[in-house]
């Protein structure tokens, strides 16, 4: 089932948008993710029953189009039982604060995250001389500043369970960064892979604007730690995953997402890694 929403005017805040962007996708029953301009947001629940969480919240401003999903998907007045994030950075965070202030739920990201949510660190800045395309050239004017959660966000449990998701389980997935995490659902070995690695070559702007469809590394402008980031596609790879939510680009399911994965594994130093930039020469040096 796909869905096409009007566009916001909060594409105009950060110059990137795609084919389909303000459009959503059910991809099961229980599963529905909705792209803001370049990112995607998941919702996990039935639309007519029970509980149900948000995953990640999309670019700055974004929280009046993720309300409007939720309108159609769940109701008037529903609201989340909890929000999870597979990191802090920008646009997956762009709509969190006055959602949370709106709906007063908890918020759940990795321990290694919440120095960037509770105002007390910044990341590193974006990497504009990194090798990439346009996306990549002007990554300068991305926001790396922290935002402050205060008491609302809270660790991910340590052993392994997600708040909410029964049947779920969060993989620490860093390289992106420190606390990057993703989400597995073992039943139908269902992947949100955050920016662990994504569907879409993430610093070509046509190919962003297209959503044109192949397995990537984590996109290079914000990877600060590549060797910890060939670890953590690694380790997905070895879970075989039957279909994957990406943070970027498109879903991928079966076969070709299995033999994308294989590829991205075995060539990551000379496909994912950057032959030059700012994190990459910092680690050489190492």
């Amino acid at each position: 089932m796909e869905t096409q929403r009007e566009q916001s005017s909060d594409e105009k805040f950060i110059p990137m948008t795609s084919v389909t962007s303000g459009s959503g996708r059910e991809v099961i029953n229980d599963v529905y993710y909705y792209t803001d301009q370049i990112a995607n947001i998941c919702f996990i629940g039935y639309p007519s029953e029970g509980d149900w969480v948000l995953v990640d919240a999309g670019l700055p401003r974004s929280a009046a189009e993720i309300r409007s999903v939720v309108v159609d998907r769940f109701g008037r007045n529903s609201k989340p039982s909890a929000i999870l994030l597979t990191h802090g950075h920008f646009d997956h965070i762009g709509g969190l604060r006055e959602l949370v202030h709106e709906w007063d739920v908890p918020v759940y990201a990795h321990e290694k995250e919440l120095p960037y949510l509770t105002g007390k660190k910044s990341y590193p800045k974006p990497d504009s001389s990194v090798e990439g395309g346009m996306l990549a050239k002007i990554a300068e004017m991305y926001p790396n500043e922290p935002i402050d959660l205060g008491d609302s966000v809270h660790a991910l449990p340590s052993d392994n369970s997600v708040p909410g998701l029964d049947d779920w389980k969060w993989i620490h997935t860093p390289g992106h960064s420190p606390g990057h995490v993703s989400f597995y659902r073992e039943t139908d070995s269902l992947l949100l892979s955050g920016d662990a690695f994504i569907t879409v070559r993430q610093d070509k702007f046509y190919n962003v604007l297209m959503q044109t469809e192949e397995v990537n590394g984590p996109p290079r402008y914000y990877t600060t730690d590549w060797t910890a980031a060939k670890k953590s596609v690694e380790t997905l790879e070895s879970l075989q995953p039957e279909m994957v939510i990406p943070g970027h680009g498109t879903t991928m399911k079966g076969d070709k997402l299995k033999e994308g994965l294989r590829k991205l594994v075995q060539t990551f130093d000379q496909t994912a890694v950057p032959d030059y930039g700012r994190y990459v020469d910092d680690q050489r040096e190492h």
